[in-house]
């Protein structure tokens, strides 16, 4: 599709949040063009790639695990992690009540509705570990839908391919958006590149050969073209350093390349205001991935509470930085050694149990659906999940051993300007082993393990039972360089309820929308400072459908 077209609505990004936004704008009797830079094969974006987790509230899954959850209960949770302090908070703050409504509400039957199911054993992510009035679930909240990412895009998918073939909504794939067309101050249409078709396959990178000019006009214009984690020089560049601390001098990608941000710029430069852009969220326990999909390609860890963690110089990491509790204080921790890399020391008991991997495609059996492949894969298989033992044999920033000087010689071997000294880690995984003994402890791991076991959803399928690490009959040993990786943005295009974009000055930027990561996944930054896990995929729902229904 090239050359001038018109609708009544233009959704610029293909992904969850676009594909949300047209579905609704759809049912309201608009025509719609949804179009994207990548090739339809593409369709979904970063969603497809997801472990499909949705934050929601006093749940029926979470009532079948003993869960007593309630929206007064989230909201002290949500407001606690959100921290927010800033006078252009009042949207953001205002975005996040209603999805906490939403939440508690009706998401779960209308998505159920639709054709979503979800993983039975809600997730218990982003514990916080700190205070019971700061940051953190204080109960599993993270439901994981049948199907990961896949699973999460489908029912909207079917939807607008619905519409496409009804002939109210057109697609246009490889069209990059280059500027926004404003007249007498209404956002009023895109124009943009064509770019030559590409086969590569979903992830990969594509050309940027131009084939042809477009231009589309439409009484509204929607974006929803994602954050700015694949542009690791844009991350530097708003990286809150007084926060946070130095930006890390290796970074892996948690995202495409073409998740670069490029479409809030321009919008930025036609009069779109932008907040909150220091408000970044990235993983601290990413991995090199063996075979890489995208540039620069690393996977997260979902590691359950019972891995030592230790920073760059090997001091062990204290409370509340431990696996699965505080993301951007463990981040911040890690960034004070002057190094970017931290370790996982475990045993082989702890990997077979705890160690899951972010991601559709490293989650074969729940991206299939069917609960024979995840009974196999979790509780009749024997040995570690089958991507985390192909990262054993595989990835580079793994080392197993029979001994501990062993181990570490081989951790080494991988950061030799950084070496770790045996005798001192000895140390410190003997007087943490000294605390297994008893079912008292001064540890605060031991504590947060037991604590964990008490949750049956973790004690069937996430929580080892607790062990000596240095016992050979849990053996071997294994350690885990960590990276940092970049995944979300959590500040972007000021928004209102309604996913109005705002100009600079407060004011209504007449005929422009945003939803999903470009706007902080509603209001310009929803989570505030941290993120509760699930909130992103949730984000893109609830500010897809917020503007469909506007439009």
């Amino acid at each position: 599709m090239s050359g001038k077209a018109q609708a009544d609505v233009i959704i610029v990004g293909a992904g969850l949040a676009g594909l949300v936004a047209a579905s609704e704008a759809v049912a309201r009797g608009r025509s719609v063009i949804l179009l994207d830079q990548e090739g339809e094969q593409s369709l979904g974006g970063q969603a497809f790639w997801s472990l499909g987790g949705l934050f929601m509230i006093d749940t029926p899954e979470q009532r079948r695990m003993g869960i007593r959850d309630s929206h007064a209960l989230a909201q002290s949770d949500w407001m606690g992690s959100a921290q927010f302090d800033r006078a252009e908070d009042a949207n953001p703050k205002a975005v996040a009540e209603a999805y906490l409504d939403f939440a508690a509400g009706e998401m779960r039957e209308w998505l159920h509705g639709i054709g979503y199911r979800w993983f039975p054993i809600v997730g218990w992510a982003e514990r916080g570990g700190a205070m019971a009035h700061g940051h953190g679930n204080s109960v599993p909240r993270f439901h994981m839908t049948w199907g990961t990412g896949p699973g999460t895009v489908a029912p909207f998918e079917r939807l607008v391919r619905a519409a496409q073939a009804a002939g109210k909504l057109t697609f246009a794939f490889r069209h990059r958006v280059s500027e926004l067309i404003v007249t007498n101050g209404r956002a009023c249409g895109v124009r943009g590149d064509v770019l030559q078709d590409d086969p590569a396959e979903r992830g990969h990178s594509t050309n940027r050969t131009v084939s042809g000019a477009f231009e589309f006009l439409a009484d509204s214009v929607i974006l929803t073209t994602g954050g700015i984690g694949g542009d690791h020089t844009m991350v530097r560049k708003q990286w809150p350093t007084e926060r946070l601390g130095n930006a890390p001098q290796t970074m892996v990608a948690g995202v495409p390349d073409y998740v670069d941000g490029q479409m809030q710029r321009a919008a930025n430069a036609a009069g779109a205001g932008i907040i909150n852009a220091d408000r970044m969220w990235h993983y601290t326990e990413g991995l090199k991935n063996w075979d890489p999909i995208w540039p620069n390609h690393g996977i997260r860890i979902l590691p359950g509470p019972s891995s030592m963690w230790f920073d760059a110089l090997g001091e062990r990491m204290e409370a509340p930085f431990l696996p699965g509790f505080d993301t951007l204080g463990t981040l911040k921790r890690i960034l004070s050694t002057g190094h970017g890399h931290s370790w996982f020391i475990l045993t082989q008991k702890i990997i077979e149990k705890e160690f899951a991997l972010s991601g559709s495609e490293q989650n074969p059996d729940i991206t299939s659906g069917k609960w024979l492949e995840v009974l196999k894969a979790r509780l009749l298989g024997k040995g570690a999940p089958a991507p985390v033992e192909a990262f054993m044999q595989k990835g580079e920033d793994f080392v197993v051993a029979e001994t501990l000087e062993q181990l570490v010689s081989g951790m080494n071997a991988l950061t030799p300007d950084v070496p770790l000294d045996p005798a001192h880690l000895r140390s410190q995984i003997e007087a943490r082993d000294a605390q297994i003994g008893n079912p008292f402890a001064k540890d605060a791991q031991i504590t947060a393990i037991r604590g964990a076991r008490a949750y049956r959803g973790d004690r069937l399928i996430r929580t080892a039972k607790p062990h000596r690490l240095l016992d050979p009959t849990a053996g071997p040993l294994i350690a885990v360089r960590l990276n940092i990786l970049t995944r979300k943005s959590l500040g972007g295009l000021h928004t209102n309820l309604a996913g109005q974009v705002l100009r600079e000055d407060g004011s209504t930027f007449d005929g422009l929308f945003a939803a999903g990561e470009v706007a902080g996944f509603g209001g310009g930054g929803y989570h505030g400072y941290n993120a509760l896990e699930g909130t992103f995929l949730g984000g893109c729902i609830f500010s897809g459908r917020a503007c469909g229904r506007s439009v």
